[in-house]
């Protein structure tokens, strides 16, 4: 009996080592699984919007035209150098946009052409588009005639627009947001402004004699 002792101490000794031999490969591969999953990507998030109260106000100036803006955008008149008298551009700091209204006196010019202009400058932002939907403005009452472009897809700017009394008077609007074209983070915001952009035209007036429509 003692001679067999060694020999069962031999084969329970490679047990116990075979054994460690698969806990610490099991251990090892484990910790392989913990660190691929501790390091993989995460979807990217963006930040949470904490929208304003809707609510307006007018602009009214020496422009023949007036129309409601939001409390949270600020009116300036348009700095570019080229920009005309009644260019003025309405600022929302919160959101980084811009809404650019470039006002034309039609006095000399035909219809036709600013229409077209206005086309080709949604049109170049289709580059990159996916699509652009377009639809009627048609306010009778008041003269206020036009089309609203909606530009799909990462764009510089995702909204145009132009409205006119068909005579005297033609307003082409733009919204820009200055930050990189992502469609994905602005989309929200995008919806947000856009209202404003139809309460600018459902209140927009002209106010030249020519139109008719401006009473005091």
């Amino acid at each position: 009996m003692e001679e067999g002792l060694p020999v069962c101490n031999t084969f329970f000794m490679k047990l116990v080592n075979l054994l460690l031999f698969f806990i610490s490969v099991f251990a090892l591969f484990s910790c392989i699984d913990d660190e691929e999953e501790a390091y993989t990507p995460k979807p990217r998030g963006y930040y949470r919007i904490a929208f304003p109260e809707k609510s307006y106000r007018w602009y009214d100036s020496v422009c023949p035209f007036k129309f409601e803006y939001p409390v949270y955008g600020k009116i300036e008149k348009d700095p570019h150098p080229m920009a005309e008298p009644c260019w003025i551009n309405v600022q929302f700091p919160y959101f980084r946009a811009t809404l650019h209204l470039s006002y034309k006196d039609m006095k000399g010019k035909k219809i036709a052409e600013l229409i077209e202009d206005s086309r080709e400058l949604a049109i170049k932002h289709q580059i990159k588009s996916t699509g652009m939907e377009e639809t009627l403005i048609l306010r009778d009452s008041v003269r206020v005639y036009g089309l609203i472009y909606d530009i799909e897809g990462n764009t510089a700017s995702s909204l145009q627009f132009y409205v006119t009394d068909s005579t005297d008077n033609f307003i082409r609007g733009a919204l820009y947001f200055n930050v990189r074209p992502n469609i994905d983070s602005v989309k929200i915001v995008l919806q947000f402004l856009r209202e404003d952009v139809i309460n600018f035209i459902k209140t927009l007036e002209w106010k030249n004699p020519a139109s008719n429509i401006y009473r005091k």
